[in-house]
């Protein structure tokens, strides 16, 4: 079977939540028996990169310009798929989705993963997020099988679209926790006093309210760690002062084993965002067995943290208390372990392949495999 797939910047090791899902998705659908190529974006993987294991890359150009890098990637890759004729044409995200009636009427087989409305998202002028809406509508009413991340997603694709989707979250890795401590000693850390978020830093994931409650709070012997790559705009650079003013460790962008020692060595994970699919960096967090702090927005919720997880988004007191509560809980090894086997079960990324795998044949017309059948939730 011939995937293709549309809407990942690129693979591997590439900032974003879809980029994640990509990589984890698709390396396994490869083992599946499917002859995986992932259409990457210029500025992201360079022209050296040809493969990702046995999924190949594509390389497609973008440019380099918020709003219209997805939008043009899109459409030269569709343009691409319908010279290649893959048996199936995977769109993940809203706003590459816009070219499905285009792959429809080129009599390509479309699937698309609706990641989010990420119309909703701060960063974003008039014309992207009329892009994204409209790219939305495109996806859910022409593709012939629609992936749901979540259940709210889901709910939004039933009552606003009157259309079935399968539901297929994202998910967790089982972690392999680092005893070494060399990585977070640069950064002047020590092992289970520190609040970690990782993220991109963008406006919806606010960073700002974080490093506000962090100073509220100021717990004892504590520091906060920013993971993420930052850019050239206007709410990175407020983000970067705000943390050089109250001592913020800004960490950068981060893989391997130095994300992997940050993770093992945190306190407790944060994630105040006000937008959300389902979090991967809550899951990934989960697996390294971390309590959780996060915003009470339905994705985080979706998750089922427990009550006293949660807090209202925007509000930066109820941040601050939940911060300095977390900093006093005693830190316990059968709760990490607890958390570990939760997240590891629920979250399978070998099940998430084998799902996506029969909506493939279910839109080829094929019959699924034994081991394939009942593997999804559609509604």
């Amino acid at each position: 079977m011939r995937v293709m797939v549309l809407g990942v910047r690129g693979i591997p090791a590439v900032q974003g939540g879809i980029e994640t899902h990509a990589e984890e998705l698709y390396a396994r659908l490869a083992n599946l028996g499917c002859n995986v190529e992932v259409l990457v974006r210029t500025p992201f993987v360079p022209a050296s990169r040809a493969s990702f294991g046995s999924v190949r890359l594509r390389r497609i150009w973008a440019p380099r310009t918020p709003g219209y890098e997805a939008l043009v990637h899109s459409v030269l890759g569709v343009l691409y798929a319908a010279l290649t004729r893959p048996d199936v044409l995977h769109i993940h995200a809203i706003g590459p989705a816009i070219v499905t009636p285009l792959a429809r009427l080129l009599g390509l087989r479309v699937v698309v993963t609706n990641h989010g409305a990420d119309y909703e998202r701060d960063k974003w002028g008039r014309f992207p997020k009329w892009v994204l809406r409209t790219g939305e509508s495109a996806g859910m009413r022409f593709a012939q099988a629609r992936i749901a991340i979540s259940r709210g997603i889901q709910e939004l694709i039933r009552s606003k679209y009157r259309r079935s989707s399968d539901l297929i979250p994202n998910g967790s890795v089982p972690a392999s926790t680092q005893l070494d401590t060399r990585e977070i000693e640069q950064f002047g850390l020590r092992h289970g006093r520190y609040f970690l978020q990782v993220s991109r830093i963008v406006p919806e994931k606010r960073q700002l309210d974080l490093i506000k409650a962090f100073s509220l709070a100021h717990p004892p012997g504590w520091k906060l760690v920013l993971v993420g790559g930052a850019g050239p705009d206007r709410y990175s650079r407020d983000v970067i002062a705000a943390a050089n003013a109250a001592g913020v460790v800004l960490a950068g962008f981060q893989n391997g084993t130095a994300l992997a020692q940050l993770y093992s060595h945190a306190g407790a994970f944060v994630l105040p965002s006000s937008h959300e699919g389902l979090p991967i960096a809550i899951l990934e967090a989960l697996s390294y067995g971390l309590p959780v702090i996060a915003s009470e927005i339905p994705a985080n919720r979706e998750i089922n943290l427990g009550a006293d997880s949660y807090f209202p988004v925007g509000d930066v007191p109820a941040l601050a208390r939940r911060l300095t509560e977390f900093a006093q809980m005693p830190q316990s090894n059968a709760a990490r372990e607890a958390r570990r086997r939760w997240v590891a079960e629920t979250y399978d990324w070998d099940r998430i392949a084998r799902q996506t795998y029969a909506v493939y044949h279910r839109v080829l017309g094929l019959e699924s495999p034994a081991a394939l059948k009942h593997e999804g939730h559609k509604a």
